[in-house]
């Protein structure tokens, strides 16, 4: 009876000391971008459709004279905090345009590769929060993200749509390695 006592007692000590090793509030608000990191094929097909069909489209004045998502380097380039706010200014970018699309046709196509976007971009807000509130970007970076803001100010709707479009593998690859704590490739 007294070592049923004393294993009863044991487990409730254990219990107790594990539950105190991983508190339940860190969990919920913790960053949660792991998922990212291999994405489902549904997802990829639902994107290379979206892509694809978007490509089909009548075509309006799609040039772009500043390529907003031409760069020199790769987001592994990058340390983990810029590599979190360049996605974030990808997926804003991409959430925005693909929300402007009002050609019908193209309703039911991105209407599955938006909802994975927007929750993705929520994903990352709650993790620069956690994580990274007040880091301030690189160079390298911030010059993108000024180049980025010309674009957005100095080019037709038809350009920042079709790059977004056009490039959302290159965002995916992007939100890939963000999800990444360490170097990705």
């Amino acid at each position: 009876m007294l070592l049923l006592r004393f294993i009863l007692l044991l487990a409730l000590l254990s219990a107790a000391n594990f539950g105190a090793a991983f508190p339940q509030d860190g969990m919920k608000k913790g960053c949660s971008l792991f998922k990212y990191h291999f994405l489902e094929p549904h997802e990829m097909k639902a994107m290379q459709k979206m892509k694809d069909h978007f490509g089909n489209m009548p075509q309006s004045d799609r040039r772009c004279s500043t390529r907003p998502f031409h760069r020199k380097w790769s987001s592994a380039e990058l340390s983990v905090p810029d590599r979190m706010m360049l996605v974030k200014a990808e997926l804003d970018l991409i959430t925005d345009m693909v929300g402007l699309l009002d050609d019908p046709s193209f309703t039911e196509t991105h209407q599955r590769p938006l909802a994975f976007l927007s929750q993705a971009q929520e994903d990352l807000r709650v993790c620069m929060a956690t994580e990274t509130p007040s880091h301030q970007p690189s160079k390298k970076l911030r010059h993108w993200l000024q180049k980025l803001q010309i674009a957005k100010k100095t080019e037709t709707t038809g350009c920042p749509e079709a790059s977004a479009i056009l490039h959302v593998f290159q965002v995916l690859s992007d939100l890939r390695c963000a999800a990444l704590r360490e170097q990705c490739t």
